[in-house]
């Protein structure tokens, strides 16, 4: 598995074409995946998805990703390509802004996009304390909080 020490991205940058074509693979995968995500959080941290309180599933997950991809990262690897989106979430727009979720999908070499799978969601947990517990919870990003690895 990739660490950041081993990827090297490239710098963030507006989706081409195969960027689309590669989160379009697994578009309802990512939506299965936040919903499935603020419900386990929900159990056990709400403060994770907060910024979508009263939003409903269906608003949350209603992006379109040729509208709202809206910058991507890419390392290639021994085993493929690791990929970063940052998504708007055109529901949620607070105090802080925008909403924004980053997406890391993997798509393996040697066969175009049919094959791309879904990796995982940022879900930030912050600012540890002295005991180096998380003080916050971030699963909706600012449109300032930068696409960088992640590895959950």
């Amino acid at each position: 598995m990739a660490s950041a020490e081993q990827v090297e991205l490239n710098a963030p940058h507006a989706p081409t074409d195969k960027a689309f074509e590669a989160f379009e693979v697994i578009e309802r995968t990512i939506k299965v995946e936040i919903l499935k995500s603020r419900a386990d959080w929900d159990k056990h941290e709400p403060k994770m998805w907060s910024r979508a309180a009263g939003i409903s599933d269906e608003d949350l997950v209603a992006f379109n990703l040729r509208d709202d991809l809206v910058e991507v990262r890419s390392a290639p690897t021994s085993y493929g390509s690791i990929i970063l989106g940052k998504i708007r979430i055109p529901a949620v727009r607070d105090e802080e802004g925008e909403g924004f979720i980053h997406v890391r999908i993997h798509d393996p070499p040697n066969r175009g996009t049919e094959d791309v799978v879904f990796h995982s969601l940022f879900t930030d947990e912050g600012n540890r304390d002295a005991d180096g517990r998380p003080t916050t919870w971030r699963a909706i990003q600012t449109r300032d909080t930068p696409l960088e690895f992640f590895n959950e």
